[in-house]
């Protein structure tokens, strides 16, 4: 009797691990098949004078069989923004209810999307998941919908298209592979400063910035077993310094797995050197048994590789060797 007891008492334990595992595992938007509609937004700032980039945009997703919309205050200008907070809001929401439109492509940064974020209802969006691609500014869009259970894509924007096309070609073959549902997997030159490591977790994170800016609120993330991805452009090493120390406070750096450090772009110089590189500003603040892989190329250079948030990778991290990073 006893060992019926233990037995189901075992079997019980086994299921709820399951089920718990079930329900934390987010949703994957459809991926996109030929002859879909996508939706090219500006959430964030101003399009002033980029009509020819974002109509070259327009034609890379149509040369993939994709129908491509804009949004109609898309070219509005309003001081520092693409058209008012209720313009803004407007276009995303007519976009997340309408269940034929299945992407939803980022014009461009900059910022404003923390504007409209609490403006929107993401009900229909929850029924009819649906990719949300762009990075920098576009972070809080991924916190946001990260905590209702959704994937999305960190990948190229827009305005992408106005760099070097000899220096986008894998930022585009990785976008289009994520978007189509193709499997990515990358390998990353060692770096020296790297923390050896094999570690597998649901990637999360983005922008230093707006992570920092996002503590305290409803798009907080939480990085408990988690893989943390970061990148960060135009800031003063003592800014990153304190954004860092902010996110370690609130412990994103206590029960995360490894960190994945994305490219440190144009970081302004003080008229008082800082003192430290900002790999060392990382290394400080995560504790000496995370992993850590230095170097992805992800963020603000052309070569913007695409990555799923909210789905699991494995990591392999070394300091003498190709590193790798692979999407389940």
């Amino acid at each position: 009797m006893e060992k019926r007891i233990f037995i189901l008492f075992f079997l019980l334990i086994i299921t709820s691990v399951y089920a718990q595992n079930e329900i934390m595992k987010l949703t994957t938007p459809p991926y996109l098949q030929k002859g879909d509609t996508i939706a090219i937004l500006a959430p964030a700032g101003i399009l002033k004078n980029r009509n020819p980039t974002i109509d070259k945009a327009k034609k890379l997703a149509e040369s993939w069989g994709l129908r491509v919309v804009y949004g109609k205050h898309m070219f509005n200008q309003n001081d520092h923004f693409a058209g008012t907070d209720e313009e803004r809001c407007q276009d995303f929401q007519d976009v997340l209810d309408n269940p034929s439109i299945k992407a939803i492509w980022s014009a461009r940064g900059g910022y404003g999307s923390v504007r409209i974020l609490d403006k929107l209802d993401f009900t229909e969006f929850k029924k009819h998941p649906k990719w949300v691609i762009g990075y920098s500014d576009i972070t809080a869009f991924h916190n946001h919908i990260h905590n209702l259970g959704v994937e999305t894509l960190h990948a190229m924007m827009a305005t992408s298209m106005e760099e070097s096309s000899e220096d986008i070609v894998e930022t585009i073959a990785t976008f289009k592979k994520a978007l189509f549902g193709e499997k990515l997997r990358y390998e990353i030159p060692a770096s020296k400063k790297n923390r050896i490591g094999e570690v597998s977790g649901e990637l999360v994170g983005g922008n230093i910035a707006i992570l920092a800016s996002m503590l305290g609120s409803d798009s907080q993330l939480s990085t408990d077993g988690k893989i943390l991805f970061i990148e960060e452009i135009g800031e003063y090493k003592y800014s990153i310094d304190r954004m860092l120390q902010s996110l370690k406070r609130a412990g994103y750096f206590t029960k995360v797995k490894a960190i994945v450090v994305g490219d440190m772009t144009k970081i302004k110089r003080n008229t008082t050197p800082w003192g430290s590189s900002i790999e060392q500003l990382i290394l400080e603040v995560v504790p000496k048994d995370i992993p850590l892989l230095f170097n992805f190329p992800a963020g603000h250079e052309p070569d913007n590789r695409a990555l799923i948030m909210g789905r699991e990778v494995k990591l392999s991290i070394s300091k003498d060797k190709q590193c790798l990073l692979e999407f389940n």
